[in-house]
């Protein structure tokens, strides 16, 4: 099995677009770019609770709204471009995208941030919570892997 038969240059072009985007919006408002915080800030619109109506994220909500509705419709146009020809299909169930969702949800709550603010932000950073996020965010994912696996669920 080859490791990366496609070649390594469009993950190599994603990175340094992701890279510099991050390095862009930190330098510009002091701000690390996870897209939990993003989707926090965009739920201050609406929500009346006080975790959500921070003085930093009503501050800061126009320009993450547009953030956060670009990252949606940049998946959108993606999966509907030329390259693929249709939309995006899966064969899992919705009960367990909607469950699988329901976790990830609860996992930035509980982590203070997303794989996005922890993975690329928080370690490219050098930050210890991260790192630890990060290994707690890979290492229940390759333990749950293999448990579905070895038990015989297939998406």
């Amino acid at each position: 099995m080859q490791l990366f038969p496609n070649g390594v240059a469009h993950y190599l072009g994603g990175g340094l677009i992701l890279g510099s985007g991050v390095a862009l919006i930190y330098l510009l408002s002091g701000r690390i770019a996870g897209a939990s915080g993003f989707f926090s800030t965009t739920l201050s619109w609406f929500s009346t609770r006080r975790d959500l109506r921070q003085p930093g994220y009503l501050a800061s909500r126009n320009w993450r709204l547009a953030f956060a509705i670009g990252m949606i419709a940049g998946a959108a146009l993606y999966t509907l471009g030329p390259a693929h020809g249709e939309a995006f299909h899966t064969t899992v169930q919705p009960w367990r995208l909607a469950v699988g969702g329901f976790l990830v949800g609860v996992g930035t709550r509980v982590s203070r941030g997303c794989t996005s603010g922890h993975g690329i932000c928080g370690l490219s950073s050098w930050s210890r919570p991260s790192l630890f996020a990060v290994l707690t965010f890979m290492g229940v994912a390759i333990l749950t892997a293999f448990v579905a696996r070895s038990l015989g669920v297939a998406p």
